[in-house]
């Protein structure tokens, strides 16, 4: 399945945000070099780069949602005059626990997305689609953006995927504990008597 930003555009509005003051702080950190697209002196026309993505890429994220991760990030570069269009398509996984049996898991991304890079000489505001840099920049730097792309793919629902035969990949025993407490508890609910009251003033009401 493919996760288009378009269907998260609350979170993305965040990138914009943060992505002009962003862009000095993680020029002056050098791990992020290697996310930095230098587009001065390139002819007009398309150009491609590649980025790879892994686990010491999360460490320096400190929203803590992601530890674990193998994608490749490949980015197509528009350069026109006035503008850059930068094309991305990232794919790979990242390390999740799944929402029914609690284990880590794997789970595939497969994300596209684009978005302008405009310049301009007076302060401009972003918007969901356009970023704006000062006249004379040769270089925008990708890590941010591309952590937020991450993030907006991942899928509500965390679940182990299935097997070829279709058949959930959950840690089986884990299922079991988890049901059997379920079970005790709502014995215990359906056997202690004020469970009985506040289901007669459910009735009442």
């Amino acid at each position: 399945m493919i996760y288009h930003l378009s269907e998260n555009r609350s979170n993305y509005s965040s990138v914009s945000e943060k992505f002009i003051i962003l862009q000095h702080f993680f020029r002056t950190m050098g791990w992020t070099r290697k996310y930095e697209l230098e587009f001065k002196g390139l002819k007009e026309g398309l150009h491609e780069f590649d980025y790879e993505v892994k686990d010491e890429f999360f460490e320096h994220f400190d929203q803590g949602l992601l530890d674990k991760g193998e994608l490749s990030v490949k980015v197509t570069l528009e350069k026109r005059n006035a503008f850059l269009h930068l094309d991305f398509y990232i794919e790979g996984w990242v390390e999740l626990v799944c929402d029914r049996c609690l284990e880590k898991y794997k789970q595939s991304l497969i994300h596209k997305d684009d978005i302008f890079v405009k310049f301009s000489e007076t302060e401009q505001q972003n918007d969901e689609k356009v970023l704006w840099l000062c006249t004379g920049e040769h270089s925008v730097n990708l890590a941010q953006l591309i952590y937020e792309f991450i993030i907006v793919s991942i899928p509500l629902k965390h679940i182990h995927p299935e097997d070829e035969n279709g058949d959930s990949i959950c840690n089986k025993e884990m299922i079991r504990k988890i049901e059997k407490y379920t079970r005790h508890e709502k014995v215990n609910n359906e056997t202690d008597p004020r469970w009985a009251v506040l289901k007669d003033i459910q009735k009442n009401n």
